[in-house]
């Protein structure tokens, strides 16, 4: 099996996609962020040339849709591409007040990925994957 080389996106791309530069970790966020789309698609078919590079220009367009989506999400929530960042909820409805860890899902792929990057994926057909018998 040959994984795509990395990266799918620029910082560039992922400027556009931000409505503001990207950050100065950019490179790094779309390791990961390509790191983390690789692994929701081990089950993914789809034709790449000999360098492991997707041919189709929708899927080209997906994956870097979904990179960026996933950096995104990491922004928004205050993570690092690491995981390690901690989201809480606290609700309030007149005396009671509620606060704690939300617990994230991960996918069948054991990756968490951002809601809009699953969708990018799915709409092009990568995601869910199955396995094909030969």
């Amino acid at each position: 099996m040959t994984l795509a080389r990395q990266p799918y996106t620029t910082p560039e791309q992922l400027a556009v996609w931000l409505g503001h530069p990207a950050p100065p970790e950019a490179e790094r966020l779309i390791a990961r962020a390509g790191e983390d789309i690789d692994s929701a698609l081990l089950t993914a078919i789809y034709a790449v040339d000999d360098d492991g590079d997707p041919l189709d220009p929708p899927i080209v367009e997906a994956l870097a849709a979904a990179v960026c989506a996933q950096i995104e999400y990491w922004l928004g929530s205050g993570d690092d591409g690491t995981g390690a960042a901690g989201r809480w909820d606290s609700v309030s409805i007149g005396p009671v007040s509620l606060s704690g860890r939300v617990a994230s899902t991960a996918g069948a792929t054991g990756v968490e990925l951002a809601p809009r990057a699953a969708r990018a994926l799915r709409r092009a057909g990568l995601e869910p994957g199955r396995v094909m018998a030969w």
